[in-house]
């Protein structure tokens, strides 16, 4: 699962549009918040779900608070809003002349359900086999998300960054867009190739396990978003490395010098597991205190 969650924050924004939904009830203790301290820095940590179905109330009067407080918003990335960029960055760096077909590079064992993920999200095999497996494998989860009927617009970073604008704070990022799709691309084609196929089994049953993910997020269950990420099949380790833990040690680097009252708001997947982004600022010698 945590590679699915991955790739809904990384490239969520390729959803065309969610389908009205009524609003959710208010958040049950809403989702997990932190104080983070250490020396001149005084601020928060934030774990984010990047997208999400219309109405679902999170904004408690403690995260409201606490963004009122801070002095700055840090994403991510911040420039992950510039669809224009994140598009042709993705067009540039996913694509290679002269690939084989996607089907070809996955065992025999996995082809009727590589057709079968990509029937069923809408889209082609040809139109996937001009991209690097990596790429391919987020258009095919992106794909396969239409059926959630979540979108990017209604997900948190949005509300963020509108109320820190109107604020006239700054929004900062810990990493940018390129970054993020390198930790992809540098991936040899083995382990692209995994992730391929993780994304195929994982598509039949991504309805059921976001929803497990929402509900959890929405209680700030982080137990339950532990336990979830750990669901099923795990992760090939040259992939978890370069896509979680590599990025959680730089984020943890990045967070080092901060001073004032930052507010850090990272997907909740990267706040759970080996080596995430709490236990990597702790070591640092933060304290990281949780305040709902």
């Amino acid at each position: 699962m945590r590679l699915v969650t991955g790739l809904l924050a990384l490239f969520a924004l390729t959803l065309i549009a969610a389908c009205d939904k009524a609003p959710q009830p208010p958040a049950q203790g809403g989702p997990a918040l932190w104080q983070v301290q250490r020396g001149d820095m005084n601020g928060w940590l934030f774990g984010t779900i990047h997208v999400l179905p219309r109405g679902v109330a999170w904004d408690t009067p403690a995260i409201r608070d606490a963004m009122g407080q801070a002095d700055r918003l840090v994403l991510e990335a911040a420039d992950l809003q510039d669809q224009q960029k994140t598009l042709a960055l993705f067009e540039q760096m996913g694509r290679s002349p002269g690939l084989p077909p996607l089907e070809a590079r996955v065992p025999m064992d996995e082809k009727a359900a590589l057709v079968k993920a990509i029937d069923d999200g809408g889209t082609s095999s040809q139109l996937l086999s001009g991209y690097e497996s990596w790429a391919a494998a987020m258009l095919l989860s992106a794909a396969s998300q239409q059926a959630l009927h979540v979108s990017q617009d209604d997900g948190v970073e949005p509300v963020l960054i509108e109320t820190f604008k109107k604020a006239g704070k700054p929004i900062d990022g810990l990493e940018t867009v390129e970054r993020q799709f390198a930790a992809f691309d540098t991936l040899p084609e083995a382990a692209q190739a995994k992730l391929l196929v993780q994304t195929v089994h994982e598509a039949k049953d991504m309805k059921a396990l976001y929803d497990l993910i929402l509900k959890a997020w929405v209680k700030g269950d982080m137990d339950a978003i532990a336990r979830e990420d750990q669901h099923g099949e795990q992760p090939d380790p040259q992939v978890e490395e370069a896509v979680l833990v590599a990025r959680n040690r730089d984020w943890a680097k990045a967070i080092g010098p901060m001073k004032g009252r930052p507010f850090i708001a990272v997907g909740a997947g990267h706040l759970t597991g080996r080596e995430n982004l709490i236990d990597l600022l702790k070591a640092r010698g933060f304290t990281v205190t949780r305040v709902q």
